[in-house]
């Protein structure tokens, strides 16, 4: 193996294989600096923020075979020490500017010019304030008076969020050494230049510039695009989730809510077991088990293209010993009353937050279970005894990425591992509720 470097050498890399792809194989493990793609040859570079990061990432994935879209890919670090190359449209990542490129995830109320100045204003003069609309979602590029500024608010509000539970900030610093601001309204601004006129109807604000320099960048903030519950963001954000184009057989032309669900085992299923396995694609509002037909369920998801994800991924699943049938309802929405579970302020609602890295991991009932938010001092032989009462448990492995425990666990069958997330979900293990979702990875 080449000496350790914070370069990554990716091979194998297909034209279906997107740059968020490999952002989300690496982000885990740390800050990414720079990405070059290289197409002609099926490959790519990509720059970790130091080399532990990238050491870690080799570790982990010389144990865990790394697969993109049913492609393996394979790593291993670069000879380059350091990628001097970068695309124009890139930003400067650590470099410090007194401009920051800001892109806000999880975007539930509306942010303005007037927003961001309340925000970014008490750490320095903010001069210049610019918005955009891009497929990372909400983007601002802030121009400060000086480059400390930028580095003490990068510094000081990076990861926090504007309203509670939402709006949460990622913040580079941009490669522009100017902001060019025509208009001064509510998606852009020149502090230093009030005089300027309001944008003329129609017209937009947005230079050609600042699209391809918010458009690098965001890129590593692809896990968690603006996507708002119960609405969906715009269709370039919903498609750059799932690496520019949706799975086969969706359409995103659905707009039906509440799904069927049926065949279900009433002896075995309730609401919150349905909970369970449906948030996995998407946000639940509520859920009606019929009285009148106990094997027989509504499951009312936060948008019509969650629900069609939900009836793509689940019509034939195996689970306590039945096929499921889920088909769309024809009613629109489940009325509220006695006999429904409400879940539309549950904190375990999986797209409340990086709810476009979360559309990344919809899929079938795989045999591999993901297990996250595991206590610190958790064995492989407790996750073992947590989970074998539902099945065969082929193989599993206990690992640690960014300083949090995780798990894999193989069962003998998809039904196995889907009645193990379905009632271990949400469970609390050792004082921690732990996260339970469907890997696609093929062995461990």
């Amino acid at each position: 193996m080449a000496e350790p470097s914070k370069v990554i050498h990716v091979r194998n890399v297909g034209h279906e294989i997107s740059e968020n792809d490999l952002l989300q194989l690496f982000q885990p493990f740390g800050v990414i600096t720079k990405l070059v793609m290289l197409r002609a040859k099926n490959q790519a570079l990509l720059q970790m923020q130091d080399v532990p990061s990238a050491v870690n990432a080799l570790q982990f994935y010389a144990n865990v075979q790394p697969s993109i879209r049913g492609r393996n890919v394979y790593v291993q670090f670069s000879s380059h020490q350091e990628l001097t190359t970068m695309d124009q449209s890139q930003g400067r990542g650590d470099e410090p500017n007194r401009i920051l490129l800001v892109t806000v995830h999880h975007l539930m109320y509306p942010i303005t010019v007037d927003v961001l100045y309340q925000v970014f204003s008490p750490h320095g003069s903010v001069e210049k304030i610019v918005t955009f609309q891009k497929s990372a979602g909400f983007q601002a590029l802030i121009q400060y008076q000086t480059c400390q500024s930028a580095v003490v608010a990068r510094s000081t509000l990076q990861g926090r969020n504007i309203y509670d539970g939402c709006c949460q900030l990622d913040i580079q610093f941009s490669n522009l050494d100017e902001l060019q601001v025509n208009y001064n309204n509510d998606r852009s601004r020149d502090f230093t230049n009030p005089n300027l006129p309001t944008e003329q109807k129609g017209r937009t604000s947005q230079k050609p510039g600042y699209g391809d320099a918010g458009n690098m960048y965001a890129a590593q903030g692809s896990g968690g695009r603006a996507v708002g519950f119960p609405q969906m963001a715009n269709s370039a954000a919903i498609a750059a989730a799932f690496g520019g184009g949706l799975p086969p057989g969706i359409t995103r032309t659905n707009d039906r809510c509440t799904v069927l669900v049926s065949n279900l085992d009433p002896d075995r299923i309730d609401e919150d077991k349905l909970f369970n396995l449906f948030s996995i694609y998407g946000n639940i509002v509520r859920i009606k088990l019929l009285r009148n037909k106990p094997d027989h369920a509504l499951v009312q998801m936060g948008d019509g293209f969650q629900a069609e994800l939900a009836v793509h991924f689940l019509k034939g699943a195996m689970l306590f010993g039945k096929r499921l049938e889920v088909n769309f309802s024809k009613h629109q929405n489940i009325t509220q009353g006695a006999d429904t579970h409400e879940y539309v302020n549950s904190n375990l609602n999986r797209f409340n937050r990086n709810a476009a890295k979360n559309y990344r991991y919809c899929c079938s009932p795989t045999k591999m279970i993901h297990l996250s938010t595991l206590p610190q001092e958790i064995t492989e032989e407790e996750i073992v005894s947590l989970l074998e009462e539902h099945g065969t448990i082929v193989n599993s492995k206990v690992f640690e990425m960014n300083g949090k425990k995780q798990a894999l666990v193989q069962f003998e069958s998809e039904e196995q591992a889907t009645e193990a997330l379905v009632c271990k979900h949400a469970s609390s293990l050792s004082g921690s509720v732990i996260r339970i979702s469907f890997s696609q990875l093929q062995n461990i």
